[in-house]
């Protein structure tokens, strides 16, 4: 199992991303492309960055400064909680509304209101779960 947001977790996620349906067809479906970064609230920098063209990610590894569009923290903890249990729609908002979901860029309120975004967004952190983490 990897370290949460190395360059090899990334890139499970990409593998499983890619091999999920209900996301990347989905969002293919919309012509989502998207430049997206996670990491730790506490830290200036995101760790990964996993750019995807029309639902598909055709990049995860290290964060390097790449222009995002949506960053994504949390702490270290919730991230952990998260990889180990998984987290749904409600989940996700109380999450947010409590601030231990942030979105230093990304409009989340816009996205979780878009039912086309929003399953595969749900979704996307139950592959997190699937591939567990460090």
């Amino acid at each position: 199992m990897a370290e949460l947001f190395s360059s090899d977790w990334m890139n499970e996620l990409k593998e499983a991303w890619n091999s999920e349906p209900d996301v990347r067809n989905k969002l293919a479906d919309i012509g989502f492309d998207s430049v997206i970064t996670c990491g730790f609230k506490d830290e200036d920098q995101p760790r990964g960055v996993f750019i995807v063209k029309q639902g598909e990610c055709v990049e995860a590894g290290d964060y390097s400064g790449q222009e995002m569009d949506w960053d994504m923290r949390a702490s270290h903890k919730d991230w952990m909680k998260w990889v180990e249990k998984g987290i749904g729609m409600a989940g996700m908002g109380t999450a947010f509304a409590m601030g231990k979901l942030k979105f230093k860029k990304g409009d989340f309120p816009g996205m979780i209101k878009d039912p086309r975004m929003a399953g595969p967004f749900v979704k996307s952190f139950g592959l997190m779960k699937q591939i567990g983490a460090e």
